[in-house]
């Protein structure tokens, strides 16, 4: 069986986070292994408080799982201090053989931030050059490049900076601009657009995190990285079609629906 490890916070609501990423790996068939950099008080409507994991034990979860288990491919989320990034840079760095996706989580869906201001430069420095693969949004792109991003050419015009700071490839998520959600994908060459069709939900809660895992789970199963993107589209947008009203805020999106409709389980 293919693996996957997810360095990332904790969601006590369960729709994002290490908890969104493990089911994530699940529904793809792949193992999942976790390395939990905070702990965060939260449900649909807000992130009450946020708890950084010390980063010694951060750093030996990471030794504890190359030291035993195999790992096919990295996502990495939620890291928010200086401290922490310092430390994940530099324990992958000494284990660079796997596909790495960078989700660079900033802020949480109901506003809270979830990165330091002082940590974006460290993120830009010590974690976009790592990663085979980015995927912003239009606000954490804005943030990583200074651009205001309103039209998809201010899109292309931000992935190709954040090519310049040392990103191999990134993926560009649009779903925050008006109109049709269009992603946009770039490997410091090429552009690609992956269209999609708007779903009228306000249960969206984990969707980056989701995708970023569903692409480290394609590649973790060997696929290139276009064909690792498009499958982990195609669930995502299926995720969020079927997507859970749980809670009073963003509800989660549903990780498992295929699997529930192929056992006859009802939503």
């Amino acid at each position: 069986m293919k693996t996957a490890l997810t360095i990332a916070g904790s969601d006590s609501g369960g729709g994002a986070g290490i908890q969104a990423d493990l089911k994530t790996f699940s529904a793809h068939g792949v193992f999942g292994m976790s390395v939990i950099t905070a702990v965060t008080a939260q449900n649909t409507k807000e992130v009450r408080g946020v708890q950084n994991i010390d980063v010694d034990i951060i750093r030996q979860q990471i030794e504890a799982i190359y030291d035993d288990l195999p790992v096919n491919a990295v996502k990495i989320g939620m890291l928010s201090s200086v401290e922490i990034i310092d430390t994940v840079s530099s324990s992958l760095k000494e284990r660079k053989s796997q596909p790495i996706v960078l989700d660079p989580v900033m802020i949480s869906k109901s506003g809270h931030s979830l990165l330091l201001p002082n940590a974006v430069k460290a993120l830009i420095e010590k974690l976009v050059p790592l990663a085979d693969i980015i995927t912003p949004n239009v606000p954490e792109a804005e943030e990583l490049t200074g651009i205001k991003i309103q039209t998809e050419e201010d899109m292309v015009t931000a992935c190709k900076k954040i090519c310049e700071l040392g990103a191999a490839n990134v993926l560009l998520k649009g779903g925050h601009l008006e109109g049709e959600p269009h992603d946009l994908f770039f490997n410091g060459e090429n552009i690609h657009w992956f269209k999609g069709k708007r779903v009228h939900t306000k249960n969206t809660h984990g969707t980056g995190c989701t995708l970023s895992s569903a692409i480290a789970a394609n590649l973790a199963k060997e696929n290139d990285l276009y064909t690792a993107v498009k499958k982990a589209k195609q669930y995502i947008s299926m995720a969020i079609t079927h997507s859970l009203d749980i809670g009073k805020g963003h509800g989660p999106t549903h990780h498992f629906y295929e699997l529930y409709q192929k056992a006859g389980y009802q939503q």
